[in-house]
């Protein structure tokens, strides 16, 4: 899941989008007309240009310094002294005087060097699925800004809908009212119906954009550069039940974080349970007496004492925040499961919606709104009447757009958690209508 292709086909997944779709009337004039803009081409390029992945690069350089710096042993230290020089007597030219040359260093105890070579590579193991975790946060809400557009497509399509059917009854009041059936306030308020479906159409273009600029902010780009997204927000694949998903949270960044957690622990344990074993510090060298010119070896051992005792309280705090890792593993567990059910629950009952909407209520509605204007033309109902029904059946709609884009927000973040992509085959039928 966390590898690059898993996890954008992940989210690809969790909004259904086919290769292309349509734009409404309203934006397709604009010219001229792009390529369609998908899902991978806006994870393409926060996986190229985003800042806080390209960070990760920069912090990964620091902690290989780090690792290099821990894996070198204790310096080799020259030196040179010159003993009774200088003095009185004989002394004062250099007769008596004993020149030292010197190489010293420290022998480290206890394997200090693996412990700090094992934190090191802990930090860096520990940033490779940061850096993941962070990615897969940045293409989740990649899919949700993308999903906005393709709601708001939607919403001008369910606009230029309603406009439609108030032309037709304003065509209709017109009639009437030459014919002396009805009076003037009907084709008024007909009229009026038309400029607020109008209205809707406007707002929902400037959320579009609105939209569209969202999500190219993504990658820092100011201008979208595309004008239409491909996708079907009433696309909802059928998913397990929760306690299904809830096996497959092992697999989040989340909770896999504190492997590297329970590593970087132990690694810090074992330095500093290293400390407790005191280094040697030796020293080697040749002493030469200028009197008679005589050489000598030298050398010398010395290390500290109490070294245990110092390092007892390092110890502990050591093994007390190798401990926690657990306890916040078991905290986090419970969150992830919470939000997943939360997830799980608001995607059943959306879906339902949808499903509901699409098969039961919608297809009622538009019997009865054609039955309706047939009856207004012919004179045997009112304009409020009318105008009434055909306010239900844009509020249904609506109400089904809105219901499948709760059920996809849900999807995104189940699979966001859980790694598990959904077949798109066993959808939700939603037909062709908008």
């Amino acid at each position: 899941m966390w590898l690059r292709p898993a996890a954008s086909a992940v989210l690809a997944a969790a909004l259904c989008f086919p290769a292309r779709a349509q734009l409404p009337p309203a934006v397709s004039a604009a010219a001229p007309r792009p390529a369609v803009f998908t899902l991978d081409d806006a994870l393409a390029r926060i996986d190229a240009s985003h800042p806080d992945l390209r960070l990760f690069g920069q912090r990964r350089d620091a902690l290989a310094a780090e690792l290099d710096r821990a894996g070198q042993r204790p310096a080799l230290v020259a030196g040179a002294s010159l003993e009774n020089a200088f003095g009185s007597g004989d002394l004062r030219m250099l007769r008596g005087a004993e020149l030292s040359l010197t190489l010293a260093s420290v022998f480290e105890r206890g394997g200090k060097l693996d412990a700090r070579r094992a934190l090191a590579q802990g930090r860096i193991d520990a940033l490779a699925l940061e850096r993941e975790s962070r990615r897969l946060d940045l293409l989740a809400e990649a899919a949700r800004r993308y999903l906005a557009i393709a709601v708001a497509q939607r919403r001008i399509e369910l606009a230029q809908l309603d406009i439609a059917q108030r032309k037709r009854s304003v065509a209709a009041a017109r009639q009437r009212l030459i014919a002396g059936a009805s009076p003037e306030s009907g084709l008024l308020t007909a009229q009026a119906a038309q400029a607020r479906a109008e209205l809707d159409r406007g707002r929902s273009e400037q959320a579009l954009l609105a939209a569209r600029q969202h999500l190219a902010a993504l990658w820092g780009e100011r201008d979208p550069g595309f004008a239409q997204v491909a996708g079907d927000p009433y696309a909802l694949p059928k998913i397990a039940d929760a306690d299904a998903l809830a096996a497959l949270l092992e697999r989040t960044p989340e909770l896999t974080r504190f492997v590297d957690a329970r590593r970087i622990g132990e690694a810090r344990l074992r330095l500093a349970q290293s400390q407790a074993s005191a280094d040697l510090d030796w020293q080697a060298g040749v002493r030469r007496l200028q009197d008679g010119g005589d050489l000598a070896l030298l050398g010398g051992v010395s290390f500290a004492l109490g070294a245990r005792g110092r390092a007892e309280p390092e110890i502990r705090g050591a093994r007390a925040e190798l401990a926690s890792v657990e306890t916040e593993r078991e905290i986090q567990g419970l969150a992830l499961y919470s939000t997943l059910v939360e997830a799980h629950g608001r995607y059943r009952v959306a879906a339902l919606e949808v499903g509901r909407l699409q098969e039961d209520v919608l297809p009622r509605l538009k019997r009865a709104e054609d039955a309706a204007e047939y009856a207004y033309r012919a004179g045997a109902i009112g304009y409020l009447e009318l105008a009434l029904l055909q306010a239900e059946s844009v509020a249904a709609r609506k109400q089904r757009l809105d219901a499948a884009l709760e059920a996809q927000l849900a999807l995104i973040e189940i699979q966001r958690l859980t790694g598990e992509s959904f077949v798109v085959a066993d959808a939700t039928p939603t037909g062709a209508a908008p």
